[in-house]
């Protein structure tokens, strides 16, 4: 009598109460690592401003592919850089233009950023979340560096950051906080 009871009772809930019982299901957060569920149905990494990208380049771990960031620039130069790498599809990368970078952290240093530090500095921007460091070295001028997003803002109708930028060289760390807004489809230029 007790197992038919508890029969009885297992067919109600499965029958009528199960079915109307909430299916909760999460998608993954738009800047998470995609495998799984994400790497099968949205391959991309949702950047700040909207903007799907086919590459992290390492940025949501936490680490600037430096190199790869390089390849992906190639022989680009400065200015030109937003324009051509927006174009290139899954070869793309964002980078932050302008020279203000160099003022703010010290004419020497400054004039050590190269082409791929202002690809991480942009990548970071567009896919760092907010209070995530995001380091990388150069090894040609063998400085650190380190970008921390800390918050988004809207100026003059364009997505921007705030951020605090690092540059350690032989143990000195010079630190600023910078401002940068959405220039283009692929740049970020200083605010």
């Amino acid at each position: 009598m007790i197992n038919r009871t508890k029969l009885t009772i297992l067919t109600l809930i499965t029958t009528f109460i199960l079915p109307i019982a909430p299916s909760v299901y999460a998608n993954p957060p738009p800047w998470a690592p995609a495998h799984g569920w994400r790497k099968k149905h949205d391959p991309y990494y949702v950047g700040y401003s909207g903007r799907k990208w086919d590459r992290d380049y390492g940025v949501i771990k936490g680490e600037c592919n430096w190199e790869t960031i390089g390849t992906v620039l190639g022989g680009v130069a400065g200015g030109a850089i937003g324009g051509s790498v927006a174009k290139g599809g899954d070869r793309a990368v964002a980078i932050i233009i302008g020279a203000a970078i160099g003022a703010v952290i010290g004419n020497r240093i400054g004039k050590s950023v190269d082409d791929n530090d202002r690809g991480c500095i942009g990548h970071a921007l567009e896919l760092g979340s907010d209070r995530q460091t995001i380091h990388w070295t150069n090894p040609n001028n063998q400085l650190d560096y380190e970008v921390t997003p800390l918050r988004g803002f809207t100026a003059n109708g364009q997505k921007c950051r705030e951020y605090e930028l690092a540059v350690i060289n032989n143990g000195d760390r010079s630190i600023s906080t910078e401002k940068a807004c959405r220039a283009g489809n692929a740049t970020w230029k200083p605010y």
